[in-house]
């Protein structure tokens, strides 16, 4: 229980990762505020679910990329929860993945948005907040691709590399009101839309120095680290979760 006590707002938590991060904090004792846009139902499942197996949790409609949304949003959390403790970003929407040629500029505009006027938005409204608690964490769920760049990843390049870059900025500026800001970099993660026992994905996993094919969850005991006291003092990090893919690739 490493969060007990905590509150924790997840964006984009409806779904894939994101629900799995909502799951594994509410295990660990934080209250989950699940951020949804238009996935409702999906959302009430998550929060349904871990209220149902003894964790408190709460839906929370807003757009991330509407700084009003996302303040009222910020507002109605510290109210029914008595404060927030911890912020990760994880929604993302939009065409993630083209040849350079077949790209349009909203492509590139719709993946900034989230990896950059997003986290503007969320951070500036959850600020105060943590700072008038003495601290706070936000954690950025950005990607192993910004290791490997491959080919036809332009898109969801720019805006998680806007990610990165305005994380490690964050971790300086924020730092001395005892605020960190931390990355979790997943890999090709097993979700409700993939079946670990396919042949792609039996053969994904052997490529991997742990010879598996790692899950969203994963990603979930990730940020409970960066969000608990065991991440007291680490800010600006860069983790992978990635079964040992970007540690073999020498990055």
């Amino acid at each position: 229980m490493l969060l007990s006590g905590k509150t924790v707002i997840v964006t984009g938590g409806a779904r894939g990762i994101g629900a799995c991060i909502c799951r594994v904090l509410a295990r660990h004792g934080a209250a989950v505020a699940v951020n949804y846009n238009t996935s409702r139902e999906a959302a009430e499942a998550v929060a349904s679910g871990i209220v149902a197996a003894g964790g408190r949790a709460g839906t929370y409609q807003a757009d991330v990329r509407d700084a009003q949304a996302v303040s009222g949003m910020v507002a109605a959390v510290a109210d029914a929860y008595g404060g927030i403790d911890g912020l990760v970003n994880n929604a993302v929407a939009g065409r993630q993945h083209a040849a350079f040629d077949e790209t349009t500029w909203q492509d590139y505009a719709d993946m900034l948005d989230f990896g950059c006027r997003a986290v503007v938005n969320t951070v500036r409204a959850v600020r105060p907040i943590l700072r008038g608690r003495g601290g706070g964490r936000v954690v950025n769920i950005v990607t192993e691709l910004w290791n490997m760049a491959p080919a036809k990843w332009t898109t969801y390049l720019a805006g998680k590399g806007a990610m990165v870059g305005l994380s490690r900025s964050l971790a300086m500026e924020l730092g001395p009101e005892g605020i960190t800001v931390n990355m979790v970099a997943p890999g090709w993660m097993v979700t409700e839309k993939v079946d670990p026992n396919s042949p792609g994905s039996r053969s994904f996993a052997a490529t991997l120095p742990l010879r598996r094919h790692g899950g969203g969850e994963e990603i979930g005991k990730a940020c409970v680290f960066f969000l608990s006291e065991l991440g007291d003092y680490v800010t600006g990090a860069y983790l992978p979760v990635t079964g040992g893919r970007i540690t073999q690739m020498g990055a």
